[in-house]
C-alpha cells in the first residue's frame, strides 16, 4: 500500500450526463478518469449508476439485464486503469447478486489496481420518477470504511444522504472523507415551485453531515433530462465546517476537484470534540421506527 502523505490529497467527482449507451459511459467515464488523474487527483467517484442511463424511472423487468457482477468486467477494466493511473476508483454500478436479487453497489478500486470491496445502498427511495423499489434490494453489508492508498474513505450513495445515521456511523467506523455518488433531479411539475429548497436541502444536509462528523464530504450528481426528471448537477465538496470548496454547474459535464487535508481533521475533532460528548447510554430511541408521546 502507497503510505499516506502529509500534504493534500485531491479529490476528483465526475458528473456527467447519459451517453446513450453502456459502452458510451464507460468510454467516457475513462477519458474523464485519465483527465482527472492529469489534474492531480488520487480519489476520484463516478456519479450513480455511471455506466447507464437512470433507467428507474420506470418499471420494466428487462432492465435487470443491465446489472453485471460486482466484482465484475467493469471492475476489471476500472482496476486496470486505476493501477496505471496511480489512483483510487469509486464506482457505482448495478449489481446483479443472484438470480432475482440485485443491488446499487459502489466498488472501491484502490490505487494497486486490488479491489478493496463494495458497500451496497441501504436506504432504497421509492417516488415517482424513481422506482427503485422495484429494482434494489436493501444493502447487507453495513456502513464501511477502506483504507485506501490515499485515506480512509465511506461511500454512500444518493437516498443514503438523507441520513444523519449512515454518515455517522461511516464516520465512527473512521472514514476521513465521505463520498456520496447520487441520481437527484428535479420533476418537471415540480421545479417551478419547489426546485430551489429541494436543491437547498440536498446541499443543505450534506454540508452539516461534515461538519457534524469532522470530515469532508464529496457529492456527485448526474447532469441532463432523461425521461421526466432534469437531473439538477452541481456536485460539491464540503469541508468540516460545511463550506462548499467546489461546485458544479447544473447543466453540463464537469470535473469538481478540492484538495482535503486529512491531516488537519484530527486537529478539527480535538477542537469540535462532538464524538468525545456524545451521550450513547441515551440514544435508544434511535433504534425504534418511532417513539411514543410522553402523556401527562
Amino acid at each position: 500500500m502507497i503510505e499516506v502523505s502529509d500534504s493534500p490529497i485531491r479529490i476528483a467527482l465526475l458528473q456527467g450526463c447519459d451517453q446513450g449507451s453502456k459502452e458510451a459511459n464507460v468510454a467516457y467515464t475513462i477519458a474523464r478518469i485519465r483527465e482527472a488523474a492529469l489534474g492531480g487527483a488520487k480519489i476520484i467517484c463516478t456519479q450513480e449508476l455511471f455506466n447507464l442511463s437512470y433507467f428507474c424511472t420506470i418499471q420494466d423487468s428487462k432492465n435487470f439485464d443491465l446489472a453485471e457482477p460486482v466484482p465484475g468486467p467493469t471492475t476489471d477494466r476500472l482496476a486496470m486503469l486505476a493501477k496505471q493511473l496511480g489512483v483510487v476508483l469509486i464506482a457505482s454500478l448495478f449489481e446483479r447478486r443472484s438470480s432475482g436479487v440485485y443491488h446499487n453497489t459502489a466498488a472501491i478500486l484502490n490505487a494497486d489496481g486490488s479491489y478493496l470491496g463494495k458497500y451496497r445502498k441501504m436506504h432504497i427511495p421509492q417516488d415517482p420518477g424513481f422506482e427503485e423499489k422495484f429494482y434494489f434490494t436493501p444493502g447487507d453489508l453495513g456502513y464501511k470504511v477502506w483504507d485506501t492508498s490515499f485515506g480512509k474513505i465511506g461511500v454512500l450513495i444518493c437516498w443514503d444522504q438523507w441520513y444523519p445515521e449512515a454518515a455517522r456511523l461511516a464516520a465512527l467506523g473512521g472514514a476521513e472523507i465521505l463520498f456520496y455518488p447520487s441520481a437527484i433531479g428535479w420533476l418537471k411539475n415540480e421545479k417551478g415551485d419547489l426546485g430551489i429548497a429541494q436543491h437547498n436541502a440536498w446541499e443543505s444536509i450534506q454540508c452539516g453531515h461534515a461538519v457534524a462528523n469532522g470530515c469532508y464530504v464529496a457529492a456527485v450528481n448526474r447532469v441532463g433530462v432523461e425521461s421526466e426528471i432534469e437531473f439538477w448537477g452541481q456536485s460539491f465538496i464540503a469541508n468540516s465546517y460545511g463550506q462548499v470548496m467546489d461546485r458544479a454547474p447544473a447543466d453540463t459535464d464537469a470535473i469538481v476537484y478540492a484538495d482535503c487535508d486529512l491531516i488537519g481533521l484530527e486537529e478539527t475533532r480535538r477542537d469540535w470534540p462532538f464524538f468525545r460528548d456524545r451521550r450513547v447510554a441515551s440514544y435508544s430511541g434511535i433504534t425504534k421506527l418511532m417513539l411514543d408521546q410522553e402523556k401527562g
